[in-house]
């Protein structure tokens, strides 16, 4: 009788709790949670597939597109950035690319393709942040 309700609190609380970290968060963690959910919808996407839930994969490839596309490319400063911003935004539209693919054909390894691919780079990021913190704190 109260499941509605009760799952619509958790949801606001959800969406409360996201909404302080990102205010709260630096240019560097905007980007690091951006990778951190694309990683985390690849993995639906994968399962999606494996499962047969043609609608789940279609909406997790969806976001993983969108969180590309409009998160990580579009944070990219091919002006400022050089030959290294221009070689990410490439990676991203090929992963866009890839991903695309991967919808159309039900291929659980282009899907996996992408998640190492975004999965180095992500952890390469993760580096910048912890070699960043250690030099501003010493």
């Amino acid at each position: 009788m109260f499941s509605p309700v009760s799952a619509r609190a958790t949801s606001a609380y959800r969406q409360v709790g996201v909404q302080s970290m990102v205010d709260g968060a630096s240019p560097h963690q905007l980007i690091k949670m951006l990778f951190d959910g694309l990683i985390s919808t690849l993995h639906g996407a994968r399962g999606a597939i494996e499962r047969g839930d043609i609608g789940e994969k279609v909406r997790h490839i969806g976001k993983a597109v969108r969180i590309l596309q409009e998160g990580l490319l579009g944070a990219v400063d091919r002006e400022r950035g050089g030959e290294v911003a221009n070689n990410l935004a490439m990676l991203y539209e090929y992963c866009v690319g890839r991903l695309t693919l991967a919808n159309a054909r039900n291929d659980v390894k282009l899907v996996e393709e992408v998640a190492d691919l975004v999965g180095t780079v992500s952890q390469g990021w993760t580096e910048m942040g912890l070699q960043g913190s250690a030099t501003a704190g010493g």
